[in-house]
């Protein structure tokens, strides 16, 4: 049974809806006596990493978070949480991988924030994207990136430049994009991290 971290950062009505949609039971976390009733953990969001931040360091949960040794998988601004530090409002974060979340480059041919379906490219093999072909389409909305480093880095993107789309350490993993709006690969992934 999955946990959803619920920390106030942002609209989680497409997360559960998926999950309803593909019969894999969730509940909500807030309290740090909730964590012991699931055995995976969801960390959405979407928005302002700092701010995120901020709202998550005030439900007192951030202890409980970095102590969890069941499978957790952040999304979007959940995985740049998952970093040390954001670019966006100069803030650092969980410091659960030693990489940092940085703002594309102001560039005339590619407009920020990234918005739309992006192919993705896996780096090593992993549950996570098991049933999921290589340059599969996922969408993604964000105007910040994970940067890329071969050692966490589970699948890539470039758009502009090339960025780490999905992480792994340990049992921590993130997603960039929003696996509950890219279709049926992102069904699939949900189906395998709820199997992890």
């Amino acid at each position: 049974m999955i946990g959803i971290i619920n920390y106030g950062a942002g609209n989680i009505f497409s997360l559960t809806a998926a999950l309803e949609r593909l019969g894999i039971s969730f509940g909500m976390i807030s309290r740090e006596e909730d964590f012991g009733q699931y055995n995976r953990y969801i960390i959405p969001g979407v928005g302002h990493a700092g701010a995120a931040m901020n709202k998550l360091e005030l439900t007192g949960l951030v202890p409980a978070i970095k102590a969890l040794t069941k499978p957790v998988l952040g999304i979007c601004v959940g995985m740049q949480l998952l970093t040390s530090y954001s670019e966006e409002g100069d803030s650092t974060l969980l410091n659960l991988f030693p990489i940092k979340t940085l703002k594309f480059a102001n560039n005339t041919d590619y407009k920020v924030p990234h918005t739309g379906w992006n192919r993705v490219f896996p780096e090593r093999e992993n549950p996570l994207f098991e049933n999921i072909p290589n340059g599969s389409h996922f969408y993604f909305v964000h105007s910040y990136f994970i940067e890329y480093n071969i050692e966490y880095t589970l699948s890539s993107t470039t758009y502009s430049n090339k960025f780490s789309a999905a992480i792994m350490r340990d049992n921590f993993y993130g997603v960039q994009f929003h696996p509950e709006k890219s279709g049926a690969y992102g069904e699939t992934l949900l189906k395998n991290f709820s199997k992890i």
